[in-house]
């Protein structure tokens, strides 16, 4: 008999297959990916002759855009795919049969956070690689460690952001409203689809939440009249802490099993009452 395979090799094989599981599923594909893929074309068709005012100088919008939805995209990957996702497959049985199986069940949640990282970051680089070559995209290689860890960070929290709405989701056919309600709102007011203004009322309240943060520590990354290596500490400990902080929540509130099903406890009970 074979040796049960390790704790690294049970995280790889969950998360291939949780990559799989998301590419046979067109929705999730297409929300995920190929949409913001469609708004970055379609936003610099319209847009893509302007400028916006970013520090000593005029930023054309063009490379605007890209910073912006390339971070979205990897929100879109991590919370959104989270959230849509994982109610789906708790209200079909799935999670509940995959926990009854000798998998470990740290190891499939694993698989399905990390799978998420890697669509996250995989379609970042896409948007990246569409922007310099379609859109001029400056790149500073001096930058590009500043970029990578501010990818993660965010990459990161948001997946820990997601499940922790996951936690708080009764049915799935709330999924969509509840991650659209919680994240389309602050993508136009967190400079991802417009540019705001400094001090201004949204600008007020698009801080205290980590989309527009994350999405500015980002694009600062690829922003040419940002000086210095592009690293944004302040923000990314800011993102980070949210990241905690839904981490927690997840981690007390995440349940197996369909919001009004039994408790494992309830029928333990049950069986031996009528036992």
């Amino acid at each position: 008999m074979n040796d049960f395979p390790s704790t690294v090799a049970l995280i790889v094989r969950q998360t291939r297959y949780q990559i799989l599981y998301f590419f046979r599923v067109p929705v999730a594909l297409f929300f995920t990916l190929i949409l913001p893929i469609v708004m970055l074309v379609l936003f610099n068709a319209l847009f893509g002759d302007q400028s916006i005012e970013a520090g000593d100088g005029e930023w054309p919008i063009r490379q605007f855009y890209t910073g912006g939805l390339a971070a979205y995209t990897a929100v879109s990957a991590t919370y959104s795919n989270l959230g849509n996702m994982v109610p789906i497959r708790r209200d079909e049985g799935i999670l509940k049969r995959w926990r009854s199986t000798p998998l470990p069940t740290w190891a499939y949640l694993s698989g399905l956070i990390l799978s998420s990282i890697v669509i996250a970051v995989a379609s970042v680089i896409l948007m990246l690689v569409m922007g310099v070559v379609l859109y001029d995209l400056s790149i500073e290689w001096v930058k590009m460690p500043a970029a990578a860890v501010t990818l993660l960070v965010g990459v990161a929290s948001f997946a820990a952001l997601g499940m922790a709405l996951v936690s708080v989701i009764k049915t799935a056919s709330s999924s969509a409203a509840m991650v659209n309600a919680t994240i389309l709102p602050l993508a136009f007011i967190s400079d991802v689809f417009i540019a705001t203004d400094d001090g201004g009322f949204l600008h007020t309240v698009a801080s205290i939440f980590p989309l527009k943060p994350f999405v500015n520590a980002f694009q600062d990354c690829f922003n040419p009249f940002v000086d210095g290596s592009g690293f944004s500490p302040g923000r990314l400990a800011f993102v980070a802490a949210w990241g905690a902080v839904g981490l927690l929540i997840a981690i007390k509130r995440f349940t197996w099993e369909p919001s009004g099903a039994p408790s494992r406890r309830s029928r333990r009970a049950a069986r031996s009452a009528t036992g």
